[in-house]
């Protein structure tokens, strides 16, 4: 027998229906509902409008029926796209050498850099890593954030990411927001490999990607593209290999250097992440293409360089999401609300902009079509601020968080 629930009255609803995929957004686009409810059925929304209209709707189902005592604002759950949330140790040290003008190659000489992870992550137990990750995950549901993707990359070899492959998959069987795992082998080529970068991935293609796919670890396909990392010539062959056995592809474009971005539009990836150092002419080719641009202003605030010039992708008619990049090195907050009102701070972006690229318009670069909008069908996610206006959600700049959260239909936070 389907359960239906209703909840409200609700202040104000911002269902993020509606509203295009791709360009600039006035804040006059944002839809809002007032005094409105949402009728769930099951794990997914039944209809959302008028809490008076919908109680009515609700008793014919037999409807349990939650009334709100208080004024909240909902949002659809917000959707952290691009992490590195499976790893072991910290690069404190990192953070304070780089803020006194140590160079990365000075870094990585006293022990640092990605590499002082990859250690510190061979070291840990699969189990070790499958409770940071719950842990981590746990931290984000309660800012709001209900489905997060997960990035390997600091195991280096086809064992050691396949642990952490295995970790990211078993914890997800302990925590109630979704986890979406990502295959970031092609992270570096690593430092006690015997031979080169093609070797190494081909290594990789032939050997990781079938285990991936007869576990069902993952469907995306992650690389670096980058001076420090491979090239857009010797990965576009992996890449290809992906696709063919019918992965999904994410790239790491455009941080330090051009030529990222290029290789996921010719390849059709599905997003391409960072974009820092993009140019007009790869905002151009980012804008014409389906890639969704995801920038990530943690890494921007964690190493103190530009940000990814997040108004002129939208004004070029490219569709930005924004995503918090937590990991240990670059990017150690981990708190996507307060990046990305940063992020809108210095690039200009409306609130609807930046509403957009942590809801919807994330859920398209990790191609979730089921949420990130408050409509009937869509998996019943959100997330009730204490307030009447929700301008006050960006305007507070991560300082307020939800009182509530809700997961496919379920309460599974609440302060």
């Amino acid at each position: 027998m389907k359960k239906y629930t209703l909840i409200g009255p609700i202040k104000q609803l911002i269902s993020m229906d509606g509203l295009s995929l791709k360009g600039a957004l006035k804040d006059e686009e944002i839809p809002v509902i007032d005094d409105a409810g949402i009728l769930m059925d099951g794990e997914n929304i039944h209809s959302i409008g008028s809490y008076s209209n919908l109680k009515e709707i609700g008793n014919n189902y037999n409807a349990e029926i939650i009334e709100l005592q208080s004024d909240y604002v909902c949002l659809p759950g917000l959707i952290d796209a691009h992490t590195h949330i499976c790893f072991s140790g910290s690069r404190a040290n990192d953070y304070a050498m780089r803020n006194s003008g140590k160079s990365y190659l000075e870094i990585a000489k006293a022990g640092g850099g990605i590499w002082d992870t990859v250690t510190n992550t061979r070291t840990a137990s699969q189990d070790e890593l499958c409770h940071s990750v719950v842990k981590r995950a746990n931290n984000l549901l309660k800012n709001g954030i209900t489905t997060v993707e997960v990035k390997s990359g600091y195991g280096l070899s086809v064992q050691e990411e396949l642990k952490m492959l295995r970790a990211i998959k078993e914890a997800s069987l302990n925590i109630e927001s979704d986890l979406i795992p990502t295959c970031l082998a092609a992270h570096m080529l690593p430092k006690d490999y015997d031979g080169n970068h093609q070797e190494y991935l081909n290594e990789i293609a032939t050997t990781l990607f079938p285990i991936l796919k007869t576990e069902k670890l993952t469907n995306r396909i992650d690389a670096f593209i980058e001076q420090s990392a491979f090239t857009k010539e010797n990965i576009k062959p992996y890449f290809e290999k992906a696709i063919e056995m019918g992965f999904d592809i994410t790239v790491h474009a455009d941080q330090f250097t051009t030529g990222g971005s290029e290789i996921a539009v010719e390849i059709k990836a599905i997003s391409a992440d960072h974009l820092e150092a993009s140019t007009d002419n790869e905002i151009k080719a980012l804008a014409e293409s389906d890639v969704i641009s995801v920038a990530l202003p943690g890494a921007s605030i964690g190493l103190g360089c530009d940000f990814t010039p997040a108004r002129k992708i939208l004004n070029a008619g490219g569709a930005l999401a924004i995503a918090s990049d937590w990991n240990p090195g670059s990017a150690p907050m981990g708190d996507l609300l307060t990046q990305a009102c940063i992020l809108g701070t210095f690039q200009k972006l409306s609130n609807a902009e930046v509403l957009a690229g942590i809801t919807y318009r994330a859920a398209a670069a990790l191609k979730l079509e089921d949420r990130g909008k408050l409509a009937p069908k869509m998996i019943a996610d959100f997330c009730l601020f204490p307030i009447d206006n929700y301008n006050e959600i960006l305007y507070n700049q991560g300082k307020l968080t939800p009182s509530q959260v809700w997961k496919r239909g379920e309460i599974v936070y609440s302060k």
